[in-house]
């Protein structure tokens, strides 16, 4: 199976069998330093963090040339140019990426509009409906890899497959820039020869705990008897990778896209133990997750923070709030409330603020009075300001001041929103 770094990859001959399969799973590679690579191709064939600056920062992706050195994603900058000291390091414009997803998930979906995306880089899609428009489904991926290449720049790996497990696991096979088919007959021998990390849903934790006991490949899975499963995993994740290892997933393409959090982290660039400054830093957050609830439509009923101490422990704490909210005021105040019941015995490297159990703005009805009337206002202003002079051009006062953080970054930056089919 290939692996992060793009060894080991196995493609489909032309002629492939792909009797039985309507999945495609589609993963652009390396896509962030794909995309800087399009914008400055002096950096084509060398070695490309894209991370914060500062050692401090974290590698969001790395091209495949620095992956060979070890380089990986979520991995601190500094640790990335130890081992791969002569790579160069960008910072990542989330607003370029999304306008090149934008025109990535118009193509899929001018092929079919059963499109599920999964994040801004990849998306499943179900091409059972379109054969007699464009053939059968290996022909479609490589129609999709061409027109990819052709209308974009950039270069994506395919799965195509019955299920949209198996399709997702060859995608990452054949990455990068390959087309894996898995044809429905061919797809226990195919699952068979895989690691269990490959199985989707069995984390490292998941791992260890398999193979502790010896089952380490997906064959090791068929044969070991589900009690035993049940117990390394428990019985809801023993009885899901029984099945999926058998190739059983009944979940179809889903086009509609309910988001199920907001979240905003940073990492400083010196580890801070000053708690007014770390208090201005949840509000700083606090007001960008509550724009992007307002900007999304949504309000959140739980309110979560993240706090990391300088030896990496991570700390969470989470509240469900009394009516669902997108006021910065009052996801602020919550969000500094749940940091104050978190005892720090070391200074403070990463903060972050998530907004949880999304539902539609307003969706708690009108009360007969609004305690945050005043601020909604303020807030309405602030949006108002910043769609006019950009996102920079207005803050509080209590948030000013040099720069603390490496990259105050979206944890989970989504697809743009197709406005046909009203996605949210």
């Amino acid at each position: 199976m290939g692996r992060g770094d793009g060894t080991g990859r196995i493609v489909s001959a032309d002629d492939a069998d792909d009797t039985g399969t309507r999945i495609l799973h589609v993963d652009m590679d390396a896509f962030y330093a794909s995309v800087e690579v399009l914008h400055d191709p002096s950096l084509a064939g060398r070695p490309l963090i894209v991370g914060g600056m500062e050692g401090r920062g974290v590698v969001s992706s790395a091209s495949y040339e620095a992956r060979r050195f070890g380089v990986r994603s979520a991995m601190s900058v500094g640790r990335a140019l130890q081992l791969c000291p002569q790579a160069i390091v960008v910072v990542p414009r989330f607003e370029r990426y999304s306008e090149v997803s934008k025109k990535v998930m118009g193509i899929f979906r001018d092929i079919t509009p059963l499109v599920e995306p999964l994040s801004i880089d990849e998306a499943f899609l179900d091409v059972g409906g379109a054969r007699r428009l464009w053939g059968s489904p290996g022909r479609i991926g490589r129609m999709v890899r061409a027109r990819v290449l052709a209308e974009t720049g950039l270069t994506c790996s395919v799965g195509v497959a019955a299920t949209k497990h198996v399709a997702k696991i060859a995608s990452t096979a054949s990455k990068p820039d390959g087309l894996l088919i898995v044809s429905e007959a061919e797809t226990q021998a195919f699952l068979a020869s895989r690691p269990v990390g490959a199985l989707w849903g069995v984390g490292p934790k998941a791992v260890e705990a398999l193979e502790s006991r010896g089952i380490r490949m997906v064959s090791d899975v068929l044969r070991t008897p589900r009690g035993v499963l049940d117990r390394a995993l428990g019985p809801a994740l023993g009885a899901r990778i029984s099945q999926l290892a058998r190739g059983h997933d009944p979940r179809s393409v889903q086009t509609e896209h309910t988001e199920k959090s907001i979240g905003h982290e940073e990492t400083f660039l010196e580890d801070v133990a000053d708690m007014a400054t770390l208090r201005s830093e949840f509000r700083r957050l606090a007001d960008r997750v509550a724009g992007r609830l307002r900007a999304g439509g949504w309000e959140a009923r739980t309110i979560a923070v993240k706090v990391r101490l300088s030896d990496f422990t991570t700390l969470s704490r989470s509240v469900s709030v009394p009516e669902p909210t997108n006021v910065g005021q009052r996801i602020g105040d919550v969000a500094i409330e749940l940091f104050s019941k978190i005892e720090l015995s070391q200074p403070v490297r990463l903060v972050g603020v998530r907004a949880e159990k999304l539902v539609g703005g307003g969706f708690g009805g009108m009360a007969l009075w609004d305690d945050d009337e005043d601020w909604r206002r303020v807030d309405a202003a602030l949006d108002d300001a910043r769609s006019r002079f950009g996102r920079g051009a207005v803050t509080r006062a209590s948030t000013l001041g040099p720069r603390r953080d490496v990259n105050a970054l979206p944890t989970n930056p989504r697809p743009p929103r197709n406005p046909d089919a009203g996605d949210t």
